[in-house]
Parts: C-alpha cells; sequence; structure tokens
C-alpha cells in the first residue's frame, strides 16, 4: 500500500481516523488512536482491494497536515 497521511480526530466517545488523498469514503473508529489507526488501515485496505490502487491519489498535493485553533472574528 503506497503511503497515506491519516488524520486522527479524539473525540469524547473515542478516536476518528481517515486518510488524505483517497477516492470514497474511508473511516475508522476505536477507543484509542491506536484502535483507530488499525481500523482505518484494515478498511483502508478493504477499499484497495475492492476498487483498485488508483482510488489512492499518488499526486495528492497534501505534504503535512496541521491542526491550529483560530478564534473567529467578531
Amino acid at each position: 500500500m503506497a503511503d497515506v497521511k491519516i488524520v486522527v480526530e479524539k473525540h469524547p466517545d473515542g478516536y476518528v481516523a481517515y486518510p488524505l488523498g483517497v477516492q470514497g469514503a474511508v473511516v475508522g473508529e476505536g477507543d484509542t488512536m491506536d484502535e483507530a489507526l488499525r481500523d482505518v488501515t484494515s478498511a483502508l485496505k478493504f477499499h484497495i482491494a475492492t476498487f483498485g490502487a488508483e482510488v489512492i491519489d499518488s499526486e495528492s498535493p497534501v505534504l503535512e497536515a496541521f491542526i491550529v485553533e483560530a478564534a473567529p472574528a467578531v
């Protein structure tokens, strides 16, 4: 499997993970970050096996992803 960047979000009831640069919906979840990463990796492997390697955008413009907080202008 090609390298993909995975976004992991922490929510009150657990973690959600999803890849960037993949066509279609691929999501994983778990009580821990590791569980969510294992789940999304498994889902991504299934997605590629089902739809083919072309679902991964090998020319993805995303080099890095950052999370920042900003106060909205009032």
